[in-house]
């Protein structure tokens, strides 16, 4: 749901990845994006507060500070993934950019290794089919620029951080509800989008322009309320399976996305594109193979490969799909 919710947004607010290219062969971005994410984050806010009054929600108080301190951090993370994001697009192809963004599982495992949380053999060398097949499936027009390509790095560091953080605030010691940690963050970055529109000139801009037309105004909205039934459905993932899990899930996505846009826009593929399609769906059930076979086996009978964790209440071990 989460990845198909992303899928149909990127596709129907913006074609395929050729389509998203300018006159000119660089990237067309939105305008004022800084101020909608400030309306998504607004939009956020209340529609939690509206799951919240029609389920039941836990809502954990924060008594240290240093669990407000994760709160304001991971906010800034969330708030930079997209702005950056946005940014690095003005200076790299759609392409490049997504080629770039197949390698977040690899990020996510090695900071999962860093916190002490190991990956198994076995489920590193499932990732490894899927990262190569989403790179072939997105390959195309690879130009970019040196500043381009640094923050595409950045932004492939903050995906990955981004997930492993949110995966830590929902499962780790604070062990938030995925709409009580989405409340709680939405306002902060809100904030964050405010001042960055302000610093970036986007405000004094959108201050001087007449309101906008109605239908402008429904896409706006309609965009804010799939972006919040995107990041429940998304934290609910990670809550459920693992940072990990949620990149190969994101990777899919890509070839969803391009597969989407085959289709409604009969965008052509090469070859390449069409065998790095094939490779994905058969790396991520590889995957989902992998995951399953890890969490039904036994101890006692699990055969393990050298350097792979032996530990079986280890988050990686939560398979793609229950």
């Amino acid at each position: 749901m989460f990845h198909s919710i992303n899928a149909y947004k990127r596709v129907k607010g913006g074609g395929s990845f050729q389509e998203l290219q300018g006159a000119d062969g660089q990237p067309s971005i939105p305008n004022f994006q800084k101020n909608v994410d400030c309306f998504t984050y607004v939009e956020a806010k209340f529609g939690a507060k509206v799951v919240n009054l029609l389920g039941d929600v836990e809502r954990k108080p924060l008594d240290s500070t240093l669990q407000k301190v994760k709160i304001m951090i991971f906010s800034v993370i969330f708030s930079l993934n997209i702005a950056i994001g946005n940014v690095s697009l003005q200076h790299v192809s759609v392409n490049f950019n997504q080629v770039m963004r197949s390698l977040v599982p690899a990020v996510t495992i090695i900071m999962g290794g860093l916190l002490g949380k190991p990956t198994s053999l076995r489920r590193k060398l499932a990732v490894l089919p899927v990262i190569l097949g989403v790179a072939c499936a997105c390959f195309g027009d690879m130009s970019y620029q040196m500043i381009g390509l640094l923050y595409t790095i950045f932004c492939v560091l903050l995906a990955a951080l981004k997930v492993v953080a949110a995966g830590e605030m929902l499962t780790g010691n604070t062990k938030l509800h995925p709409v009580d940690l989405l409340s709680r963050m939405a306002p902060l970055a809100f904030i964050q989008c405010i001042i960055l529109s302000i610093l970036t000139g986007e405000m004094s801009i959108v201050m001087s322009k007449p309101m906008l037309p109605f239908w402008d105004m429904a896409v706006v909205v309609g965009s804010g309320i799939l972006a919040f039934s995107l990041n429940i459905a998304s934290l609910q993932a990670n809550k459920l399976t693992s940072p990990l899990t949620l990149c190969i899930a994101a990777n899919v996505k890509q070839v969803l996305m391009l597969v989407l846009a085959t289709i409604i826009f009969s965008t052509p593929i090469t070859p390449l594109n069409a065998t790095g399609i094939i490779i994905v769906l058969l790396g991520s059930g590889a995957y989902s193979y992998v995951s399953v076979l890890e969490k039904t086996q036994t101890p006692s009978s699990k055969f393990t490969l050298v350097g792979e964790s032996k530990f079986e209440d280890d988050v990686e071990m939560r398979p793609l799909t229950k």
